[in-house]
């Protein structure tokens, strides 16, 4: 089953003025997809068209969760200046209305062992810190569909022994989840399979051995694979 489908023509952030185009993929029930590109190929703007924060799109994206409901983890953290952690919950919890979100705010509090933080301001909190508060809320409502963008930027060793737990965890309750990153050599253990970008075009998708496959290198790492086909430019389409 289907948790996201993505069918976008075109979009933009202004009218008829394309960054992105031709960018079709799925991601299905407890399946980790990697968006991957090189800087300014389009992958901000693809989680931006996913997240309707784009003011022109030609397709459609559909997210197919109880409710819509999706968690998103951003690239940087997103705070309110006066809230304490606790408080950012809280707030998320209400807005959500989640019923439950006390009682599963304390487990992920828990889980992330946060405890000594709840009630501090997160600017003063380390980037590792501050990126396990924005996975806390993310995770609040049980999303079935989860966004991760680039999550391991300035995360220590723990951190992201933490966070690629919890990516396991969720991928096993069937949630699924789309995850931006440059870190290639942990997405090729990671994901499942992959969207490649260049030049805000969706080049090719598909696993590690599809794309293998296309480079004609058995056993080819993923920075080799997408090396190779930036390089030669080709268009394979959609494996």
């Amino acid at each position: 089953m289907d948790r996201l489908t993505v069918n976008i023509e075109k979009a933009g952030y202004s009218m008829n003025e394309s960054v992105i185009e031709n960018v079709r993929f799925s991601v299905k029930t407890g399946e980790l997809v990697g968006l991957i590109g090189e800087n300014g190929a389009g992958k901000s703007t693809t989680i931006k068209a996913i997240l309707g924060q784009l003011n022109w799109m030609e397709g459609s994206v559909n997210i197919h969760t109880k409710g819509a409901i999706y968690g998103y983890v951003p690239e940087k953290p997103v705070f309110y200046d006066e809230l304490t952690v606790w408080e950012h919950i809280e707030f998320c919890g209400i807005i959500q209305e989640i019923s439950n979100w006390e009682e599963r705010a304390n487990e992920l509090i828990d889980t992330f062992r946060l405890g000594a933080y709840i009630h501090q301001l997160p600017h003063s909190l380390s980037k590792g810190t501050q990126q396990k508060v924005m996975i806390i809320l993310a995770l609040l409502p049980s999303p079935e569909l989860l966004i991760i963008d680039e999550p391991f930027i300035g995360l220590d060793p723990r951190a992201t022994k933490h966070l690629l737990q919890m990516i396991e965890r969720e991928r096993a309750k069937g949630t699924g989840i789309l995850m931006c990153t440059h870190v290639l050599d942990t997405a090729e253990k990671l994901c499942d399979s992959f969207i490649l970008l260049s030049n805000g075009t969706m080049f090719t998708t598909g696993s590690l051995l599809h794309l293998q496959t296309l480079c004609q290198s058995p056993g080819g790492s993923l920075l080799d694979c997408f090396d190779y086909l930036i390089e030669e430019g080709t268009n394979h389409g959609q494996g």
